[in-house]
């Protein structure tokens, strides 16, 4: 079965061979969930909404989303502009993520990519104010159809990294985006909280507690799972993310 590395990091430590990473964007590379709950919430009393029901509901989701499901009334493409006049008034308070910065710094552009529910405009002012760079493959709500439980943004960065999807690992704080990684067939790794999701291959407090390279006989990436700061590194054989048991597309096959 899966390995699941505590939150803590200091048991053990996973190795995985894989094609890229593929990031998800808010409370995985920017600390922005605070100001979500603070945008989220005004454009909530705004419209005579609870606020508490309208933030339980965005995590992880579009905008337009979000709005078709609490207030099916309104104008989802309207009020998403006005929920992002709300977001951009919040920019100044976000910073990355720890470990986000040196993570991404490690990585070739083709070996990684974000894929995040919000707008283009509003996904590249959160990368600017946090001071993180801009990925060559950035896919946003603008590029999807279907949001996230849909595996459609994911496998839409796969293929622009012209990586498999099963050679890809997910990097995500949300259940929705876990969903969206089963869909796709790719592992997937939780940020933030400590979970036995069977969605879920690992879970790490932050990204300190995940390490890449390039593999110099591949050209494919190891990346590092666990034994973080004060945490042990026990030496592993890089694990294919392909053997993983349980990694698979929404046709129910075997990657």
């Amino acid at each position: 079965m899966k390995q699941h590395v505590p939150v803590d990091g200091t048991d053990h430590e996973t190795v995985l061979a894989c094609g890229a990473l593929l990031f998800d964007l808010d409370g995985v590379l920017v600390d922005s969930l605070a100001a979500i709950i603070r945008a989220m919430s005004a454009w909530a009393a705004e419209r005579g909404l609870d606020p508490d029901t309208v933030v339980r509901l965005s995590h992880g989701k579009r905008d337009v989303d979000l709005i078709a499901s609490v207030a099916p009334h309104l104008d989802p493409q309207r009020e998403a502009l006005r929920i992002q006049e709300h977001d951009e008034r919040e920019m100044p308070s976000l910073r990355p993520v720890p470990g986000a910065a040196a993570l991404i710094a490690a990585l070739p552009q083709d070996r990684w990519a974000i894929v995040t529910s919000g707008s283009s405009r509003i996904a590249r002012a959160r990368l600017a104010a946090a001071g993180l760079p801009e990925p060559s493959n950035l896919v946003t709500a603008d590029s999807v159809e279907r949001g996230k439980p849909d595996a459609q943004g994911y496998r839409i960065a796969a293929a622009r990294l012209g990586v498999e999807a099963w050679d890809c690992v997910v990097v995500e704080d949300a259940p929705s985006g876990w969903e969206a990684a089963r869909r796709g067939g790719m592992a997937c790794v939780a940020v933030g909280q400590a979970t036995e999701d069977p969605r879920v291959t690992a879970s790490v407090r932050d990204l300190r507690q995940v390490r890449a390279a390039v593999d110099a006989d591949t050209g494919g990436l190891v990346v590092r799972i666990g034994g973080g700061p004060g945490g042990t590194h026990q030496p592993a054989r890089p694990r294919p993310v392909a053997e993983l048991n349980g990694i698979r597309g929404e046709d129910g096959n075997s990657c």
